[in-house]
């Protein structure tokens, strides 16, 4: 794998995190052609997908609206994808905040284990196509684990699935993926985000469904991991996106509180931290379908936000 660079500031003051902003990493090229998967679309698809790593509260959400139009105006995205499963004080996602996030342009919403933390979000889930959770939940629970959304005659399939190694899911992730990817039916593209804990878990997701989708995902550890490839078959690959939220607290939550906690070993309540908002997203470029072409790591701090304060 090529050496990538992840566009954050380091000790070098002020005008290299300026620099810095709307700098990706250097994308991270597919090898080789792959054929043979019948994906009943046309053969020329070329697209690009933004996904956006998890909303942490509601500077989580500010720092998304406000990073992107710079981020449409850069990249030109076909489709943008989000993880919203914290955006709601840090747990959950509350129909307001929902309808604010596809009102941006947001093409499709993904969640994870606190898909159900609020009961308001509940029928929501039944009645919106484009916010799924994930699909190895038990299939009497509210929602969808997939869904399709088209642009410019493309469509793209968004599949959520959960781990099942520290997390609450109710079935396999490697034997529900099958009918998740059946049900989605023609389609240019196909994005799985994979919400877990354990790293193996996604890793070996990566493998399973290597040159069946475009991209595979990872969410939730809210931390940005530097594996970001396409892998042989041509699909994109990546452990952890990162979250998009307050880098200066402790994955989200206000570092003093974190840090009591550690220390005492006794309950503390947690706040959503709100210093020094980033967002962390990658973007997968394609230009065959089912087919990724590279995948580039976004870190981007929040506009006209003091940093270190």
């Amino acid at each position: 794998m090529a050496e990538r660079g992840v566009g954050e500031p380091q000790a070098g003051g002020r005008q290299a995190e300026e620099d810095s902003q709307t700098r990706g990493a250097t994308p991270t090229q597919g090898g080789s052609e792959n054929t043979g998967v019948d994906v009943g679309v046309s053969e020329s698809s070329e697209s690009s997908i933004l996904f956006v790593g998890d909303l942490v509260g509601s500077v989580g959400r500010r720092t998304l609206l406000e990073c992107l139009p710079a981020l449409r105006e850069q990249h030109d995205p076909t489709f943008v994808v989000v993880n919203g499963e914290n955006v709601a004080g840090g747990l959950g996602i509350t129909p307001k905040a929902a309808n604010e996030i596809l009102a941006a342009g947001v093409d499709a919403i993904t969640l994870g284990n606190h898909a159900y933390h609020r009961r308001e979000i509940y029928p929501y889930l039944d009645e919106q196509p484009k916010i799924v959770r994930p699909f190895n939940y038990l299939r009497g629970q509210p929602g969808r684990g997939a869904c399709v959304v088209e642009k410019g005659g493309l469509r793209l399939g968004v599949v959520n699935l959960s781990g099942n190694l520290f997390l609450k899911a109710g079935r396999s992730a490697f034997t529900e993926i099958d009918p998740a990817l059946r049900e989605l039916g023609e389609v240019d593209h196909i994005l799985v985000d994979m919400h877990a804990e354990a790293t193996s878990e996604k890793v070996a997701l990566g493998w399973l469904l290597d040159g069946r989708v475009t991209a595979v995902v990872g969410t939730h550890t809210h931390v940005p991991t530097a594996d970001g490839r396409v892998l042989p078959g041509g699909t994109a690959y990546i452990t952890d996106v990162g979250m998009t939220g307050p880098r200066g607290g402790v994955i989200g939550v206000k570092r003093e509180q974190a840090v009591q906690a550690l220390v005492t070993q006794m309950p503390v309540r947690f706040q959503t931290s709100d210093d020094d908002p980033w967002l962390m997203a990658v973007l997968v470029r394609a230009s065959k379908p089912r087919r990724a072409d590279s995948i580039e790591q976004i870190l981007m701090p929040r506009p006209n936000q003091a940093h270190g304060h």
